[in-house]
């Protein structure tokens, strides 16, 4: 399987004949074909179903052509960067969970290291998305947390995957809510007072198990439940609804405003906020920055 037989596998894959294929990659038609038949042999799957109207994927071969523009992306990455470094900025990406802290951090980042030399992006999604970034290298470092729930089924995926976590932050958990919630001027909430009101929970999507929710006590039997999927809708939910959602406390006024608070649960649950990267990789400077910048939040985490 060669560099070659991908690019003409996928050429192929979003063509409508073999002839078209071939004509895009100036080959030949029984060229491109016995190349095609060579690396279905080779790896012993059918990739193409070929008809008298044409050719379409196979089930297993929609799946190899997948990997395969993983695969071209990835090259294409690596020859502009070092073959052609001149022609490329610096660039750095990180995928978070919903936090704040972390876009603050990010931003912290992007002022101090200027976006004249450097190509910045930050995902902030679902968990499953934050680890699969870090392992497809799409981001260089995936911030979210662990707690006693999560914690082995997350850390066999890291092992599985080639990644490690790094621990950055310990907090104890707390109600997050609009500051006109009738619960917003107590000291400490318990799961009872929380009962007339929506809890709300970001939503993950296809892999939407316990273990991968961003809110702790995600086993919880919940009287009302909302599932929304960004920031903004969660803090709306929060105002118009009285909703709330369960968090580290670690609260960014600068950009979620002053109209919301953090108020400690009364639960003795602990979460561990820290990032993973891909094992034995050094951050680059700044993937240190930046993991520099989340831990000025330490003294801010509410135990």
């Amino acid at each position: 399987m060669t560099l070659t037989q991908l690019r003409y596998a996928v050429t192929v894959a979003g063509a409508a004949s073999m002839n078209e294929a071939a004509k895009t990659l100036f080959i030949s038609q029984p060229s491109l074909s016995a190349n095609m038949k060579e690396l279905e042999t080779e790896l012993g799957l059918e990739i193409f179903r070929r008809t008298n109207r044409g050719i379409s994927l196979t089930p297993e071969g929609t799946e190899f052509i997948g990997y395969a523009r993983q695969v071209l992306q990835q090259y294409e990455l690596l020859e502009t960067r070092y073959l052609h470094p001149e022609s490329v900025k610096k660039s750095f990406s990180v995928s978070t969970q919903h936090y704040s802290f972390a876009v603050n951090a990010f931003l912290e980042m992007v002022r101090e290291f200027g976006m004249d030399e450097y190509e910045f992006s930050i995902f902030e999604t679902r968990t499953y998305d934050v680890i699969k970034n870090v392992k497809d290298f799409r981001s260089e470092i995936g911030v979210l947390y662990l707690n006693d729930f999560n914690r082995k089924v997350l850390t066999k995926l890291f092992a599985d995957y080639n990644l490690e976590f790094h621990p950055l932050l310990e907090c104890g958990v707390y109600v997050y809510l609009w500051k006109g919630n009738p619960l917003a001027g107590q000291e400490i909430i318990t799961m009872e007072d929380l009962e007339p009101y929506p809890c709300l929970s970001f939503d993950q999507g296809e892999n939407n198990s316990f273990y991968f929710a961003e809110e702790v006590l995600s086993t919880y039997d919940y009287k009302q439940l909302i599932k929304a999927n960004d920031r903004a809708t969660m803090l709306n939910l929060m105002k118009g609804m009285n909703g709330y959602t369960l968090c580290s406390g670690i609260i960014s006024e600068d950009l979620n405003g002053e109209e919301y608070t953090a108020i400690r649960l009364q639960s003795d649950e602990m979460m561990t906020v820290g990032y993973i990267s891909r094992k034995g990789m050094t951050l680059s400077a700044l993937g240190a920055k930046y993991v520099e910048s989340i831990g000025k939040y330490r003294n801010k985490a509410m135990k």
